[in-house]
Formats: C-alpha cells, sequence, structure tokens
C-alpha cells in the first residue's frame, strides 16, 4: 500500500553515507518537519512528522532523528497505517549508530533494530515478528546515516544542477552504492509560497538496480534555493504509483520562527 513507502524514506531501515567521517549536520537540535502525502488522486492519503533533538549516549553527543507515519482521510478509512521510526547518529563523525521501526498496518506488525558495530564493521539487524529475517552485514568501508539526513543535507552543499556525489545505502539487510544527481532548479509549492528549488536524485548505476530502485524505482528531493534552505518537497516513485511529501510546516532549527502552509 501506498503509506508503506515511509518505511523507506524515513529513517526505518534505509541509510546512507559518504566515503570519509564528517560531523553531523543535516539536521538541526529541534527541528521539526511535517509533511503531508499525496498519492494519486488523494491529496491528503497521510502524514509524516520528522523530528530531530540533540541527546547524549555513553558519554558522546548524538542526534536522535525520530519519523511518524499515519494515513489520513479516505486512505486511513480503507487502509489504517501507523509507524514510528528512529535513527541515532553519532554528532562527531557522522555515523549511524543504530536504526528501528516498529508499526502496524491491517495485515501486520513491524519491530525491527539495526545496530552497526564499527569496531567489528558488522551491522546487527534484527525482526521481532520476522526472526527468519535476521542478518549480520558486513558494513562496507563508509560510515551510515540514514536516506532522510542524506536527502536534507544537499542544503549545506554547493552543488548545482549537473554535478553528482557517490553515496552508500544500506537498506534492510543490503548495502547500495548510489549516486546523487543534482538535475535542475524547477519551482515548487512551499508553505511560504513557490519558490525555486533544487531538484536531486539519487540512482543505483555501479551495480544492477535492486530493491527500491529496481523496476524504475525512484526518490528525489526539491531543496528550496532562497535563504531557507529546506526539502519542500519529496517523491517516491515504485511499480504501483507516485506518493509524493509535501512540506506543511518547519519550525526551529535554521528558519527563524514557524513555516506553516497558509499562514
Amino acid at each position: 500500500m501506498p503509506i508503506r513507502f515511509a518505511a523507506l524514506l524515513a529513517g526505518s531501515l534505509l541509510a546512507i553515507s559518504s566515503m570519509r567521517a564528517e560531523p553531523f549536520t543535516a539536521f538541526a537540535d529541534g527541528e521539526t518537519f511535517v509533511y503531508r502525502v499525496g498519492w494519486g488522486i488523494f491529496t491528503n492519503a497521510g502524514e509524516i512528522t520528522i523530528s530531530a533533538n540533540e541527546e547524549e549516549l555513553d558519554g558522546r553527543k548524538v542526534m536522535r532523528i525520530e519519523t511518524k507515519t499515519s494515513s489520513r482521510g479516505f486512505v486511513r478509512g480503507v487502509y489504517r497505517y501507523d509507524d514510528e521510526g528512529a535513527v541515532v547518529i553519532d554528532m562527531a563523525t557522522s555515523r549511524l549508530i543504530f536504526a528501528e521501526e516498529q508499526g502496524e498496518d491491517s495485515k501486520r506488525r513491524t519491530e525491527t533494530r539495526t545496530d552497526f558495530d564499527y569496531e567489528t564493521m558488522v551491522a546487527r539487524h534484527r525482526d521481532k515478528h520476522r526472526p527468519h529475517r535476521n542478518s549480520d552485514l558486513p558494513i562496507p568501508e563508509g560510515n551510515p546515516i540514514d536516506l532522510i539526513s542524506s536527502l536534507v543535507a544537499p542544503r549545506d552543499w554547493d552543488i548545482k544542477p549537473g554535478e553528482k556525489r557517490d553515496l552508500l545505502v544500506h537498506a534492510g539487510r543490503e548495502f547500495f552504492p548510489l549516486t546523487l544527481h543534482a538535475e535542475a532548479i524547477e519551482e515548487v509549492r512551499s508553505p511560504w509560497g513557490r519558490v525555486p528549488a533544487l531538484r536531486l536524485v539519487p540512482r543505483m548505476e555501479k551495480e544492477e538496480p535492486r530493491g527500491l530502485f529496481a523496476r524504475g524505482g525512484e526518490i528525489k528531493v526539491w531543496i528550496s534555493q532562497d535563504d531557507k534552505r529546506l526539502p519542500v518537497r519529496m517523491q517516491l516513485k515504485l511499480k504501483y504509483g507516485t506518493a509524493t511529501l509535501q512540506l506543511q510546516e518547519h519550525t526551529g532549527g535554521r528558519a527563524s520562527g514557524r513555516l506553516a502552509a497558509g499562514k
């Protein structure tokens, strides 16, 4: 079902990394984004809230990024879905420490966690309700970080249309090398009106596309090119349709005050 894509876009089990350790800057402490999810003719199929907060873990500063997703409106009447995901990232190195998710729809419950051990270079994935999916994954060279942060991080980059960067993605029980393309600047809707935004698209080019990126699957994100530099729109294309996340509200972090649609 359409809202299921939250487990892919949010901090459920997808992670992305650059090839070198750097301080984590994708989100600021106390930052929150609220997105309305559209699917086909349904403009209010769901809602996703992403929040980031600094914490301390074992004597080090970490960023905890939480994602809450629920179906809405008519879609919820036929498909009740609720999901909560969290990732914890080391602030000094951008290394993903763990990612966890729990949720429920009309057919099944989900409860998973992946812990990253950089001494042994193993990512331990555990699935409470489907233990046959438990896996110990060798971590390739790189420092895993969640996909959402990787899509938001380019607001700090000096990247222009036509340029690209290589990335490493961890998804469930696999790792995927991706190339993030800066494609074009387009005018898109935001809570404060229409703005120019840079369209970014990660693609699996160095290996045969699989998982989310197989059979025409694609992710896009638009970063506003004004002083706010916010991810105002995201899109996920799957074989059975396209889901669009439209930013409705942003609080805290880098933009001063409260940005909300229609306000």
